[in-house]
């Protein structure tokens, strides 16, 4: 199976300030991230930014980084400049793999790339059981519900379930914010325009559910490390590394 690894790493970040480029155990965040996905069997590995200090990183380290446009609204969109900056064709398979997931399974990334061995699938993401009922209820972990075919139907924040009594753990699944495209899918997807609900709740894949495409999602039974996004996040992972 042949696919690319794009990995967005946008310099400014509002609670962790360069966040790619903070270090963790001595590696660069966005450096540690791009060694797993190199780890998935992808041909190629490339960095998107917006700074030219993760540039020469990467290319410290060995890794492709392109510069792309600064003001780009997501990640998803600094992914399809790198798509087009290396003309990649349309039917060329795409994993998104956010710079803020230094722990991120290799496993997991070629999982996903290997869903698209079904003519049928264009667009993929993740989901993994919820750890415990006190994860379901925190609304930063995104919930996702998929139907028999394993298509997502949606995704929330908040809790469907107030009491664990009501909950029902083999339905709502934690979502994992990796995705797969085709090169042609991602191109319709960041023409649409954003939608009031995907703009309130800060769920860019709504835009799909919403204009009828569909998402499958993957539900993936390995270990799920935490992303980067708080002080205490990193300290969780520093702390997990230097004791490995």
């Amino acid at each position: 199976m042949n696919f690319k690894v794009v990995i967005p790493a946008r310099y400014k970040s509002t609670r962790l300030p360069g966040k790619p480029l903070i270090e963790i155990a001595g590696v660069p965040m966005v450096i540690r991230t791009a060694i797993q996905a190199s780890m998935s069997g992808a041909q190629e590995v490339i960095i998107a930014t917006d700074d030219e200090r993760i540039v020469t990183t990467a290319d410290k380290y060995g890794f492709e980084a392109l510069m792309t446009e600064r003001n780009h609204a997501s990640g998803t969109d600094r992914v399809l400049d790198v798509a087009n900056q290396k003309e990649w064709l349309d039917d060329e398979i795409i994993i998104n793999v956010q710079g803020d997931e230094p722990l991120i399974s290799p496993k997991l990334v070629k999982l996903l790339a290997k869903v698209f061995q079904d003519v049928n699938v264009h667009y993929v993401t993740a989901c993994s059981d919820f750890e415990n009922f006190n994860e379901y209820l925190n609304p930063s972990n995104v919930k996702v519900l998929y139907d028999k075919n394993k298509f997502a139907t949606t995704f929330y924040r908040e809790p469907l379930a107030r009491k664990e009594k009501d909950w029902n753990q083999k339905k709502q699944f934690h979502h994992i914010g990796i995705y797969g495209y085709t090169k042609k899918l991602l191109n319709n997807f960041c023409s649409l325009p954003v939608s009031k609900l995907e703009n309130s709740l800060k769920l860019e894949q709504l835009r799909a559910l919403e204009n009828n495409i569909l998402l499958s999602v993957l539900n993936y039974k390995g270990k799920v490390y935490r992303g980067i996004d708080t002080p205490e996040d990193l300290a969780l992972i520093r702390k997990y590394l230097e004791n490995k």
